[in-house]
């Protein structure tokens, strides 16, 4: 199967198609009208016939932080559109699904929300992964789907699917702007995407049919959004992509290029953090010593993930991973000797066909000797489409075995034993799901639990740690230790950023590594925050990241109507948590007309007509010859 890529022409677009940067005109969206049987005539969403702009939407995610990112640009659009997010399916009037495709369970999830939404009778748009990489699946038949290069054209697909059309928009073309309306799930975290694809050719990987190969952004414009978000109070930055250390290698740059960059922007009291976010061993090899001379400011969290998927070199060429294990502990081995504090993440697939009983007992071997406080096990799971789909699978049961051995000797680790006692200086950015604790990371980037009031968030404080656990740490802030920087009175970017809406993100553990890590954990789960086999049903996938240290915060108001200035201050958008009353979101957008202007100058012009024509009428009677 060929890459959507293969088949555009040199400058990244289909022939008669726009340049880069242009965006196209509504007239190249594949618009079908959709058939309606007369024994589903009933069943069909119905085409709103209210104003564009004025609907509710409900957002759902799946999958990992580019995802996130994608689901917060297209809520930012909509949002800027007039159109207002939810929370509460039952309630919207369309349906938005952001996909992921690395394993089935997240797709399986996808087709069930599909079937719930059909029995709702609502209409239904697709985005992410899954209809980019999969286009002909029969779930997706009869449904508007949109590719994961297409999220600036939100708007234009859920205003034909509420016509009650059908839109196909998948080609691919530049990569969208990273100034466009945006809604933070969390209004202290940016998710920036440094790049999307990858070139890497796992054989697992699904993920590459959907982002394809690697397509990085410029230098200026990821610095230049560094500069507007820390202006706006973000407090980290994530770098997401699907594989960071591969970042500008189409463009003659590197990721130790860009770091350098980034690094210079950031604040020097430490009130805004940088994670870097997954990497593969081998484009990492020939930076390790500027990526460690990165790791070491102290504006950036001492945190790499780092995927290694199995301990036998057999298996990895079976994978096509493209390094060996001795190159991943060279990585592992550099970055803690150069880094002080270094904590590292990695993945482990277990079950891959064709792995040995001595295969995985290489891979156990491995993780002892390590003893890595985050490790994300998976069992493998075939995709289709995929080199590996096609080999001779290990016996369900014995797949099942191997990860439950392999869980038990990682939660035999005890990674946190040390902290107990120490102070360590916390970047609060949190709510923890228990709504009591407020959710901090280390330098390491450990997740620290303390007991603090949400004025709290966005600040960074010293915590003496006062116990640990396997799966948590937790401290008491000290006292007169938290530094508190105040959020610039306006906000310069062209966006709107809505606080900490919830867009209804499922995790659905897909930041695990049963297909290419390049959409794994790219930078969006915490480095502590890993489920215990009390949290999971299946204990053999406890540590892939089943936690979420956000608490469901109540569904903020939404802005409804358009903005004719393209400006709303927030305090006439009603975010859940305070904001200055000087303090503004800014919008770019098309000048919309004011609807209710139009209304009230039409009723007022009706007014008029009918007092005029009983006035004539009035006079005719009245001076009517008897």
């Amino acid at each position: 199967m060929e890459d959507i890529e293969d088949v555009l022409g040199p400058a990244g677009f289909s022939d008669g198609g726009a340049p880069p940067g242009l965006r196209l005109p509504l007239s190249t969206v594949a618009v079908k009208p959709k058939r309606r049987s007369s024994r589903l005539a009933q069943t069909q969403p119905q085409p709103d016939a209210r104003i564009p702009g004025t609907q509710t939407i409900y957002v759902k995610t799946f999958g990992c932080s580019h995802n996130q990112s994608d689901s917060e640009y297209m809520s930012g659009q909509l949002s800027a559109f007039g159109y207002a997010i939810t929370e509460e399916p039952e309630g919207a009037d369309l349906w938005l699904i952001n996909t992921c495709t690395v394993k089935n369970p997240s797709q399986s999830a996808m087709t069930t929300l599909i079937s719930k939404c059909k029995s709702a009778n609502k209409p239904l748009v697709v985005a992410g992964c899954v209809p980019q990489g999969s286009r002909d699946l029969k779930e997706l038949d009869g449904i508007s789907i949109i590719g994961v290069q297409q999220i600036d054209r939100v708007v234009e697909v859920v205003e034909e699917t509420l016509k009650g059309h059908e839109v196909r928009l998948l080609s691919r073309k530049t990569l969208p702007s990273l100034d466009l309306p945006k809604v933070r799930k969390n209004k202290f975290i940016e998710i920036l995407p440094i790049n999307v694809g990858c070139l890497g050719a796992c054989t697992y990987c699904k993920t590459k049919h959907a982002r394809g190969h690697l397509g990085s952004y410029t230098i200026d414009s990821l610095v230049d959004r560094v500069k507007i978000v820390v202006s706006e109070g973000v407090r980290e930055i994530w770098l997401s992509s699907e594989d960071t250390g591969a970042y500008g290698r189409d463009i003659g740059m590197n990721l130790p290029n860009l770091l350098n960059a980034i690094v210079a922007e950031l604040p020097v009291d430490r009130s805004t953090m940088l994670r870097i976010g997954m990497t593969n061993p081998p484009f990492i090899l020939e930076h390790l010593n500027e990526i460690a001379s990165v790791l070491r400011h102290p504006c950036v969290y001492t945190f790499l993930h780092v995927p290694v998927q199995s301990g036998s070199d057999a298996v990895l060429k079976a994978m096509n991973r493209e390094y060996t294990v001795s190159e991943f502990r060279m990585v592992v081995d550099t970055l803690c000797e150069l880094v002080p504090g270094m904590q590292i993440a990695t993945d482990i697939i277990c079950g891959f066909p064709g792995e040995t009983d001595e295969d995985f007992a290489q891979t156990v071997s491995l993780i002892k000797e390590y003893q890595l406080p985050q490790v994300h096990i998976s069992q493998f799971y075939p995709r289709p489409g995929t080199p590996a789909a096609r080999m001779k699978k290990v016996p369900s049961i014995e797949v099942k075995k191997r990860s439950r051995e392999l869980t038990s000797v990682f939660e035999a680790f005890s990674p946190y034993e040390g902290l107990k006692g120490k102070v360590e200086r916390i970047w609060i950015t949190e709510i923890a799901t228990d709504g009591v604790h407020l959710v901090g990371h280390t330098k390491g980037y450990i997740q620290v639990l303390v007991i603090a009031p949400d004025s709290m968030l966005g600040t960074s404080a010293d915590a003496k740690i006062t116990s640990v656990g396997r799966w948590s740490v937790f401290g008491e802030v000290i006292e007169g230790s938290v530094a508190v920087k105040e959020a610039a009175p306006k906000q310069n970017c062209a966006e709107v950023q809505l606080g900490n809406r919830q867009n209804h993100v499922e995790e659905e553990a897909t930041c695990s590594t049963n297909t290419c890590d390049s959409c794994a954990c790219s930078g969006a789960q915490s480095a502590a925050q890993q489920c215990s086999p009390q949290q999971c049903k299946d204990p053999s996938d406890a540590p892939t990241d089943c936690g979420d240290a956000t608490r469901q915060e109540a569904p903020q108001s939404t802005l409804v109507r358009r903005n004719v200035e393209g400006t709303v201050k927030a305090s006439e958008i009603g975010t859940a948590t305070p904001i200055a009353e000087d303090q503004q979101a800014n919008v770019v957008t098309r000048r919309p007309l004011n609807i209710d202007r139009i209304l009230w100058g039409g009723l007022a012009v009706s007014f008029a007509t009918t007092v005029a024509v009983l006035a004539l009428l009035t006079y005719k009677i009245s001076y009517t010859p008897s």
